[in-house]
């Protein structure tokens, strides 16, 4: 069991979520261990103090409580498994803080594999955005082992002010697919009332401003709404991202026996994207796709370097 003051922490995925996560417990005081599968671009994490792991078996043997956060269940998979897995440098008495957007089953499968070596793995992805997490008002979702939570509850703190522990291992990532589901049909649904009003005359940047002052303007729309102005030069969650997290909530749906039909939807409109070259920018520009079906301009976009580790890996 660790007991030191000053224990180690590992984080594996240091992309555009990942590493900045990372730099919020390095400011905080923390010693960091960290992996990428593309190491330069962890340098100006190295910069701020960080100590970079030459594989998540090595984060993983060293840290009392590691943290993944990483683009999909393949990728988690990848990192998991194998001689320089996360698995194989557990070690008794650590916890694994599970914080990607991935399969409840591939949770639970993982967490079955980190108990056999004597660790805990507690799901614990995370609701914001890059915006959110530079105002410190990131939020958690917390799946699994109270006791677990509570011995990396400071860390979590360090890095977002909320958390909810919401119920057994897995039903967190669960709530984390329904709440981007959310994220996606909003988006869709602003952008036709952006573009109806346009239609109709008024400017597309009062018809922002106005949305944004009225009753549907959620903390989502708030920050992404002005996408439709102009898209970031790096994607804050990119087309095939989001097309990821609807498929999973689809998938929850089919079999639960829930209809998800403006998901359903939204997927398609994010197919379409995706048709016209659209795919690395930012989820919002399901946008363009609307406003080239009314006839109208898409939002400006900014250049962007592409991240070949993902928004979150």
């Amino acid at each position: 069991m660790f007991c030191d003051a000053m224990e180690t922490l590992g984080f594996v995925g240091l992309g555009a979520m990942g590493g900045r996560m990372a730099k919020r417990l390095l400011d905080a005081g923390h010693r960091v261990v960290g992996y990428n599968r593309t190491a330069a671009k962890a340098k100006w994490l190295v910069d701020a103090g960080m100590r970079l792991a030459g594989s998540p078996r090595e984060v993983a043997g060293t840290a009392s409580a590691v943290f993944t956060m990483v683009t999909d269940s393949e990728a988690l998979r990848a990192i998991a498994h194998g001689p320089d897995g996360v698995l194989a440098g557990l070690v008794t008495g650590a916890t694994w803080v599970e914080m990607s957007t991935v399969s409840p089953a591939v949770i639970r499968e993982l967490a079955a594999e980190a108990s056999v070596r004597g660790a805990t793995l507690i799901d614990a992805p995370v609701s914001g955005s890059i915006a959110t997490l530079a105002q410190g008002q990131l939020s958690f979702m917390v799946g699994g082992d109270p006791a677990a939570l509570e011995r990396v509850r400071r860390y979590l703190l360090a890095i977002g002010p909320t958390i909810t522990h919401v119920g057994e291992l897995g039903l967190a990532v669960t709530m984390k697919i329904a709440t981007n589901m959310g994220l996606a049909v909003q988006m869709l649904a602003f952008s036709e009332a952006v573009l109806l009003a346009e239609k109709a005359g008024i400017a597309r940047d009062r018809a922002v401003e106005a949305l944004m002052r009225s009753v549907i303007a959620s903390p989502m729309v708030k920050y992404r709404g002005p996408f439709v102005l102009g898209m970031p030069a790096e994607a804050w969650f990119d087309v095939p991202m989001m097309q990821k997290d609807l498929g999973l909530a689809l998938e929850l749906g089919r079999a639960s026996g829930v209809p998800l039909p403006s998901a359903a939807l939204a997927h398609e409109m994010l197919t379409a994207a995706r048709g016209r070259g659209l795919a690395e920018h930012d989820f919002a520009v399901v946008f363009d796709v609307l406003a080239s079906l009314a006839g109208l301009p898409p939002s400006p976009k900014a250049d962007r370097a592409k991240d070949d580790d993902g928004p979150e890996a």
